[in-house]
């Protein structure tokens, strides 16, 4: 990797509760799914997490996901797309090579995306390829995606220079 190289992690949201009567945008966390992704901010800043620390944040705007970042206790500028809310893995990739659109003020190294499946499985899979790719970490992706898990691709050049096969799947984390 050069000065250049950008790292993208995929978080799915945290483990979601089906409250009675509450439409599916507006899912609140479970009591699991709050642990979870309490467990997935502790990695993001450990020596484990991706390296340099998260810099900007894109989100969903489901209650879940927006719960989910929060939760995390990641302190970035983050903004909430409502395209990323049961978007493919085609929008979810339009939305990084665009996040100059997004009014985050900052070019980050690292980026935190917290999307939804199906869509965040098969862009960490439809990204993965560059030399470097974990092939364990593919195989891992391909059975499940589950909750609160998050997918680690680095590549080189801008973000909107990202496009399918040109990331390194590096690491795939299940926060438990």
């Amino acid at each position: 990797m050069t000065d250049r190289s950008r790292t993208l992690v995929l978080l799915r949201h945290a483990k979601s509760a089906y409250p009675p009567g509450v439409g599916d945008h507006a899912r609140p966390l479970a009591a699991r799914g709050i642990r979870e992704a309490a467990l997935a901010g502790d990695w993001l800043r450990s020596a484990a997490g991706p390296d340099p620390a998260v810099q900007a944040v894109l989100c969903s705007t489901a209650t879940r996901t927006r719960q989910t970042l929060e939760r995390t206790g990641i302190e970035a500028p983050v903004s909430f797309i409502d395209d990323l809310y049961d978007a493919t893995p085609g929008a979810v990739i339009e939305t990084v090579n665009g996040i100059g659109d997004y009014g985050l003020g900052v070019d980050p190294l690292t980026l935190l995306v917290v999307c939804h499946e199906p869509a965040v499985s098969s862009t960490a899979l439809i990204l993965a390829g560059a030399p470097g790719t974990d092939d364990d970490a593919i195989d891992e992706i391909t059975c499940k995606y589950p909750t609160s898990a998050l997918a680690v691709l680095r590549f080189d050049g801008d973000w909107s220079a990202l496009e399918p096969g040109s990331a390194a799947l590096t690491t795939f984390h299940i926060p438990r």
